[in-house]
Formats: C-alpha cells, structure tokens, sequence
C-alpha cells in the first residue's frame, strides 16, 4: 500500500504568521509571549477576544484562525510548555476546560463529530508552543475541509462575535 503525499507549503508561513500575531496582540501592553495568557489575565476583554468561558484555572475561546465554525481552545491561564509540566490538580482542571468546550460544542452546533487534539512542541504543529492548549473542532460528514487544500481557503458561515455569542447563550442555559 502505498501513500501520497499532499504538500501544503502554505501551512508554515500560516504558523509563523499565527505566532508573529500572538506576539503582537495586547495592544502596546507588556505581553506573556502567550496570547492564551495575556487574555486569561484580562477578563475585561473577554468579549473582544472571544472567551466564551473563564474559570480560576483557565479560559474556553474561540480560535481566531477556525479550520470549521465553532473552532474552540482551552488553556490554563498559566503557561506550560507540556500538559505533564501541570500539577495533577491543574491538569483535572485543563480536562474539565475540554469537557464544557465539548458541552457547548454538542449544545450549541450539535455536530456529528468533534476532532479534539493537543500539539506539544513547534514540531507537532503547536502554534503557540510556549503554552499548550487543546483543539476541539466540531465536524460534520460532508464539510467543506477540502475546500482548504483546494482553494487554500476556509469556509467559516459565522463571524467570530456571532458564534461567541451563540456559545454564551448556551452556557447560560446550562447554568
């Protein structure tokens, strides 16, 4: 059995613009060098950047950069290079972080599936490898991801302010 290869040069420069982002974000305020962590510590701008659920341990967002509507993160508000550097009651605490995001996801889009995934290191994909965080991305049969490599574009039926706000309505229904 043999397997083809599909490059996507593309994929890079879109990290390393992800980063050069991530280091520019706060607007002139001294930066972590993690924008997870910049937002965590300024929940007056939860709206602006999109935190959809904040606890004392960490926040839920939606990713800026979605690969499918309803695209979300979860981070301690701590940063961490590795998800093993975390005392074992802080890891609990990044798990129940994907739990709720999973929750809203299943409540709010009613998905097929969700691809949840954690990328440690530059190596493994991690677009902020300084701090880990995890991926939870609702997935239908039949969704436009090939339109990505494709068309190198992204088909996203819901702006960023609209989906948060369908995610907040949602957590205040479950209370």
């Amino acid at each position: 059995m043999s397997q083809e290869n599909l490059w996507a040069p593309w994929r890079m420069s879109y990290l390393r613009e992800l980063e050069r982002k991530a280091e520019q974000l706060g607007g002139g305020e001294a930066s972590t060098g993690s924008f997870l962590a910049d937002y965590f510590g300024a929940p007056d701008r939860d709206e602006q950047h999109h935190v959809v659920y904040r606890d004392e341990q960490g926040i839920v967002l939606l990713n800026r950069y979605p690969y499918a509507n309803g695209h979300l993160l979860t981070a301690l508000g701590e940063p961490r290079v590795r998800l093993v550097d975390y005392k074992p009651a802080q890891r609990a605490a990044f798990w129940r972080l994907v739990e709720i995001g999973m929750e809203l996801i299943q409540r709010t889009l009613s998905p097929q599936g969700i691809n949840m995934g954690i990328n440690e290191g530059r190596a493994a994909g991690a677009g902020v490898p300084q701090h880990v965080h995890a991926h939870l991305v609702p997935r239908w049969g039949g969704d436009t991801n090939f339109i990505s490599v494709v068309g190198q574009i992204r088909v996203i039926p819901n702006s960023l302010p609209t989906m948060a706000g369908e995610f907040r309505r949602t957590l205040d229904q479950m209370g």
